[in-house]
């Protein structure tokens, strides 16, 4: 019965162009290499908008600046914290080749007085992933995680932290209860998180939004006992190949919290075992 419950939740009722995500990641042309866009105020954590989801509008616009569709590797430095509503972003076509192109792009909004204020710069390859060969030499593994149906979502628990908490209305995100002892005023102190991913409307992943989901899990952060704001300084993420339909399983771990700062390293496997992004992120660690 819970694993058909399961399985109805996550039948696709949004597809991969119709989405909420698409949606609040659109972009619109306003003259070459400038593109407005408004930033939701359905994908913000504690008082910001998140990262990752920032990353997916910027990923977008940069998809239509360059000649190559698809995000290979991504490097995002995040200046100030972005808040909903209207932003421009600023491309340039750095160099094009045969298979790979790269481009630049930042993000601004405004302050009061009407003056741009850059939030994010971004540093990206694009290239086609249905082109790559289908040699795989590798030694990763897809992470050890309970089935979906015995995992743990936020109705599960209490809220963790004060604030907004939209972005969670917006995914399916059910963690492996060996993580969240955060949850319960236990963390473990292992700097581990790992759990299944989807959107909530059942949007399959596409490389797009792997650009969010290597930032939406809760940071590392609380099972080290820490619970706040954990704000991204830097974000590299890699895009390797295009995901199969079905859930995500994403692993996140930090191995050094240092002098306030602390790194995360995110693996996300498909449901064909295979692995589909990575990142690193340098963090600032919360100072609860």
């Amino acid at each position: 019965m819970a694993q058909a419950a399961a399985q109805a939740q996550r039948t696709p009722q949004a597809t991969i162009g119709d989405s909420e995500f698409d949606r609040d990641t659109a972009v619109t042309l306003r003259e070459e290499g400038v593109y407005d866009a408004e930033l939701s105020a359905g994908w913000t954590i504690i008082h910001a908008v998140n990262g990752g989801y920032l990353l997916a509008v910027l990923g977008r616009a940069l998809g239509e600046a360059l000649p190559h569709p698809d995000p290979f590797s991504v490097s995002a430095h995040y200046l100030t914290a972005s808040v909903p509503g209207p932003a421009v972003i600023r491309t340039q076509v750095v160099r094009t080749g045969r298979t790979l192109s790269t481009g630049e792009a930042s993000l601004y909004q405004y302050a009061e007085d009407g003056t741009e204020v850059e939030r994010i710069r971004v540093l990206a390859t694009y290239g086609d992933l249905d082109g790559l060969t289908d040699d795989v030499r590798t030694s990763a593994e897809p992470p050890a995680i309970p089935p979906l149906q015995h995992c743990l979502g936020p109705a599960d628990g209490p809220a963790p932290i004060p604030g907004s908490s939209a972005i969670t209305e917006r995914l399916d995100i059910r963690l492996d209860p060996a993580t969240i002892g955060w949850a319960i005023g236990a963390p473990s102190g292992r700097g581990e998180m790992r759990g299944w991913f989807g959107l909530a409307d059942g949007r399959d992943a596409d490389p797009l939004s792997l650009l969010l989901t290597v930032d939406a899990l809760p940071p590392t952060s609380f099972e080290l006992g820490l619970k706040g704001w954990t704000p991204t300084i830097e974000l590299t993420t890699h895009i390797r190949c295009r995901p199969a339909p079905g859930p995500l399983r994403v692993s996140i771990t930090t191995r050094n919290l240092a002098g306030g700062f602390l790194e995360e390293d995110a693996d996300v496997w498909d449901s064909a075992d295979r692995l589909v992004a990575q990142s690193r992120q340098l963090a600032r660690a919360p100072r609860g």
